[in-house]
């Protein structure tokens, strides 16, 4: 069962949000990040970390959280920034972006992981966070559909690599693909140096 917001940190901030990523891995495609402050007592069933979630059950989701939530935001780093900052400071850059991005402003952030983003409120990280907080793990599941949305509108621009299937990840058919076609305008340069 996830938890809410702890009594204690609510007393102490009237607005929580909680903050995660999603596409760090991948060897295509901008990484995303989502914001989400849900209202207090709110609890919202099935809702668990987004990576043990079907794809049905993370869109189904999704449509609650957009719908109940006090506000969500959320955004992404290009591939030519995950390229010029590293993967770590570009995805702490989408997290920066999604919390900025809320139409109401959150007197601290839950971030998932061990490392904040660079934010003008407080922020407390919270490692396997999307598995403890109901507002993480909601975060967790906006980013990865809109992540996964945006990979299949890039798989209409180039459907040679299969994006709609694999969503960016190094599958088996998305090396296939490589091989056949070479790297894409959106494949991330120093992720196939390392995948090689």
């Amino acid at each position: 069962m996830l938890l809410g917001v702890d009594k204690e940190l609510a007393s102490e901030y009237a607005l929580v949000c909680g903050v995660d990523e999603a596409g760090r891995g991948p060897l295509a495609g901008p990484v995303y990040a989502a914001a989400v402050i849900l209202p207090e007592g709110l609890t919202i069933g099935g809702l668990k970390d987004s990576k043990k979630l079907s794809e049905k059950s993370r869109e189904g989701l999704y449509d609650e959280i957009t719908r109940l939530a006090l506000a969500w935001s959320v955004a992404s780093a290009s591939e030519a920034e995950i390229e010029e900052l590293n993967i770590l400071q570009a995805a702490l850059l989408a997290m920066k972006r999604s919390v900025e991005g809320l139409s109401v402003r959150p007197g601290l952030a839950l971030v998932d992981g061990n490392r904040p983003p660079s934010l003008d409120i407080p922020a407390k990280c919270v490692v396997g966070g999307d598995g403890i907080y109901a507002c993480i793990a909601a975060a967790s599941v906006i980013a990865k559909v809109e992540r996964d949305r945006h990979m299949r509108r890039l798989s209409l621009a180039y459907p040679e690599y299969g994006f709609e299937k694999h969503k960016g990840y190094g599958t088996k058919l998305h090396y296939e693909r490589l091989r056949l076609y070479g790297p894409s305008p959106v494949h991330r340069p120093s992720f196939l140096r390392k995948a090689r």
